[in-house]
């Protein structure tokens, strides 16, 4: 497949075209400005694309510009859908990927895809409006919706909590800086989500929203033992107040079934790391990075 992909240099599509390639895949990375309507249908019609992967947003649930994540996270997606619509040979199929950010707080776990959306923060509320905005294209673009639940993996920011940590333990810190503690989150990896969003891509059906998830949750205490076992270093935790939201999403574990029963139609499965192995290759990274900053 020739992929246009968006959002290429950040940490999911870096990523992702290192997997995709090496499944002999063709990624192209757009280079437009997604508010540059000019030059983003220019740029789509040079390529021309098999399919399309859409990673590019404002992934970050605290970033301080709120206005910035609807004008990026829907605006932005509207101008990409407009430009593939119009191209005179349309994509096979078009991946949005939404977040799972958009189920709030609920009683139901694991989640399913029929579990009614109820976002609790401006990031959830801007991929849900991008889904509904989505829609609209249904008949024009073979839509996919990709609701990753937690995930991570060497290379994200350390303004994402696992990063941090990884890079706290093998900076072997004193104290760590955190906030509640016993929330419950899948921390899958980034290599099994970019595999899923592959399979998506090629087995996936037009109009449907798939969970991307295991079902594995786990509490950042446990987290947090799994990082001192593996270094024998036990830091002082400090509760940060300013770390605690009051619209937290307490616990956020998803439903894999329809994800898992489309691939198995297909006769495929997804390969799942364990987390421990996610955490090692976090370790290892950001060990790098300490010795390189020395």
């Amino acid at each position: 497949m020739r992929i246009l992909l968006t959002g290429a240099e950040g940490f999911t599509g870096r990523h992702f075209i290192e997997r995709a390639s090496a499944k002999g895949h063709s990624v192209v990375a757009l280079r437009s400005d997604l508010m540059d309507d000019q030059a983003l249908r220019q740029e789509v019609l040079e390529v021309s694309p098999d399919t399309v992967v859409h990673l590019a947003a404002i992934s970050f649930v605290g970033h301080a510009d709120e206005k910035a994540l609807y004008a990026v996270n829907v605006v932005g997606t509207t101008n990409l859908l407009d430009a593939l619509a119009k191209l005179p040979s349309r994509p096979q199929r078009v991946l949005l990927a939404s977040s799972a950010n958009i189920y709030g707080n609920t009683q139901a776990s694991p989640i399913s895809e029929t579990q009614p959306p109820a976002p609790v923060n401006h990031y959830a509320m801007s991929k849900l409006a991008m889904e509904y905005m989505a829609r609209t294209y249904e008949g024009r673009l073979d839509l996919i919706i990709a609701r990753p639940f937690n995930y991570t993996g060497p290379g994200q920011s350390p303004s994402f909590l696992i990063p941090k940590l990884a890079l706290h333990f093998a900076q072997r810190a004193r104290s760590i800086e955190l906030g509640n503690l016993d929330v419950e989150r899948e921390f899958n990896d980034v290599r099994m989500l970019c595999d899923a969003y592959l399979e998506l891509l090629a087995h996936g059906e037009s109009g449907e929203s798939y969970n991307i998830c295991t079902g594995r949750p786990h509490t950042l205490r446990h987290i947090l033992d799994t990082f001192m076992r593996m270094t024998a270093h036990s830091p002082r935790i400090e509760i940060n107040p300013a770390f605690v939201r009051a619209n937290e999403v307490h616990r956020l574990c998803g439903n894999p079934a329809k994800l898992d029963a489309l691939l198995a139609r297909h006769g495929t499965r997804l390969e799942i790391p364990r987390l421990e192995e996610t955490l090692e290759s976090m370790l290892a990274s950001a060990a790098i990075s300490v010795v390189v900053k020395v």
